[in-house]
């Protein structure tokens, strides 16, 4: 059945600027919260190299073995780095030994700068500039992600609804005014009659 829509109907001017400011809303809101997501990563990101850096300290190692190739489940999201058994005093006149990163290639005997935290077990370094502001932007931009497709998904359910909402008004007024306009009124018994 052909429906025709009055003047007067959802789709009317009047809706159409809302119906465009919800996309850019979505967008916006996105937008916002991935800066905000980006911002709080990059200064937890900050505080932890803070306390990390006041917690490592540099010392000079002494390799007792040769320099061995990295295992490979270092290798996955790392810079692989050979490592070998080195020996190293921290706190002052307490020996430590262990398996520390080293360059490839590097013989027995070489010394090497390795960081160690308080208690003299070998750290990693406190990230860099760099890799904060990597895990910042793709927090950030996985954060925007979320709330845009999640928002655009609201926008589509609700529009769907209200879709639905307005095309069965629109039906239950067709119903009423049909049988007028269509003349079945004047030609028949009533509007129960379902003859021509």
């Amino acid at each position: 059945m052909l429906h025709h829509e009055p003047p007067g109907s959802g789709t009317a001017p009047l809706g159409r600027p809302a119906r465009r400011a919800a996309p850019v809303f979505v967008l916006m809101i996105a937008l916002i919260c991935g800066a905000v997501a980006a911002g709080r990563l990059w200064t937890a990101g900050a505080k932890s190299d803070r306390e990390r850096a006041v917690h490592s300290h540099r010392v000079t190692a002494t390799t007792t073995g040769p320099a061995k190739a990295p295992p490979v489940a270092t290798r996955f999201g790392s810079t692989p780095q050979a490592v070998a058994p080195a020996v190293w005093e921290q706190p002052e006149h307490v020996r430590r030994s262990g398996t520390v990163n080293v360059p490839s290639q590097t013989p027995k005997g070489r010394a090497v700068t390795i960081r160690v935290d308080d208690a003299g077990a070998p750290t990693p370094p406190p990230g860099s500039a760099a890799d904060r502001a990597f895990t910042s932007l793709s927090g950030g931009t996985a954060a925007a992600g979320v709330v845009g497709v999640t928002g655009t998904a609201v926008v589509f359910l609700v529009r769907r609804r209200a879709e639905g909402q307005r095309l069965a008004a629109w039906e239950r007024e067709w119903e009423q005014v049909e049988p007028v306009w269509s003349g079945r009124l004047r030609r028949g018994s009533g509007a129960g009659d379902g003859g021509d």
